[in-house]
């Protein structure tokens, strides 16, 4: 297992790598300067000239992508043009928005696939099965910002259970609190987890199939251990491996995917801050931002594939 950690470390390391390459290269390859681009088509030959000595476009692409770098390890991550404000700072206030966002909305579907997917497949062939299917390819087929706004049109303007749009904060001092909080983020929670629900109960329900034909299953039923315990204590952990696998990439998703829903409920996340930056011409929070997405898909990825040691046991031997 030691060995398996090592290579999956070095790849992460590798990946961020490239992945910092390859953001700060494809801005860099934009046509025309990026301070002309920043400050837009009218502005005055002396002003971009001086953003671009600012930005230290006069300098070489390899020492600017080296002090970028550094930067980043440091936690120093510039000035946005945009809110002359650290765009660390920016991400930090963001961040406590669509991260417990994505988590909300993880949770939500990560309770439903696993219930309705062992379901499923517990009852194959049934009329529950075919119904849990149907439902299934409707909710893959259903745009979440769609399905967003029929929430506001329920629950906001018909029902007026919830607000609309817009978050009040985590502090009771600013007119929130924990409980509001959570309360405006719970419709976009459920518009964001019915989609991968869909697509994560299909996923559970095949793994889960094709464990239950496995003769491991025959023997514990055989032994009088009850069809309900066979399912949850080993079936599902055997089936775990890609769920997990999609359940990665769904979280990763969750927190790069959200700039068409948090435009939808006017939150201040950063899906909302990745849109109001391109539309601003903002390029050191564009690639800020996208270098943090990259770097948390990356070690989503690399969580999941620790939690493969634990609940393979054949990764376990490569200890030897």
């Amino acid at each position: 297992m030691l060995v398996f950690l090592v290579k999956r470390c070095l790849s992460f390391v590798a990946t961020l790598v490239c992945a910092s390459a390859l953001i700060f290269g494809v801005l860099e390859v934009l046509p025309g300067n990026a301070a002309q681009v920043m400050l837009g088509p009218t502005a005055e030959p002396e002003a971009v000239e001086a953003l671009g000595r600012q930005l230290g476009l006069d300098r070489p692409v390899l020492e600017r992508y080296g002090q970028w770098v550094v930067g980043l390890l440091r936690g120093d991550l510039g000035i946005s043009h945009a809110y002359d404000t650290p765009v660390a700072d920016l991400l930090a206030e963001r961040l406590v928005v669509s991260l417990p966002l994505a988590l909300m909305a993880m949770a939500l579907t990560t309770v439903l696939a696993l219930g309705f997917g062992v379901y499923a497949a517990a009852r194959h062939r049934r009329p529950a099965d075919l119904g849990v299917m149907a439902v299934s390819q409707l909710g893959i087929a259903v745009p979440n910002f769609w399905f967003a706004i029929l929430l506001i049109l329920l629950f906001s303007v018909k029902l007026q259970w919830f607000s609309a749009g817009g978050f009040p904060g985590w502090s009771a001092e600013d007119g929130g609190g924990i409980g509001a909080g959570l309360k405006a983020l719970l419709l976009p929670a459920v518009s964001l987890a019915v989609v991968q629900a869909a697509v994560l109960t299909r996923v559970t329900r095949s793994a889960v199939l094709e464990v239950l034909r496995e003769d491991f299953v025959r023997t514990a039923r055989a032994k009088g251990l009850s069809r309900h315990a066979t399912l949850w204590r080993h079936v599902l952990r055997n089936a775990m491996i890609p769920v997990l696998t999609i359940m990665g990439l769904q979280f990763g998703n969750l927190l790069t995917g959200t700039i068409v829903v948090e435009n939808v409920f006017y939150l201040p996340g950063l899906g909302r801050l990745v849109f109001q930056a391109i539309s601003n011409r903002d390029l050191i929070v564009v690639r800020n931002v996208i270098m943090l997405l990259a770097a948390a898909v990356v070690l989503i990825n690399f969580a999941v594939d620790v939690l493969y040691a634990v609940i393979d046991p054949r990764l376990k031997g490569a200890r030897g």
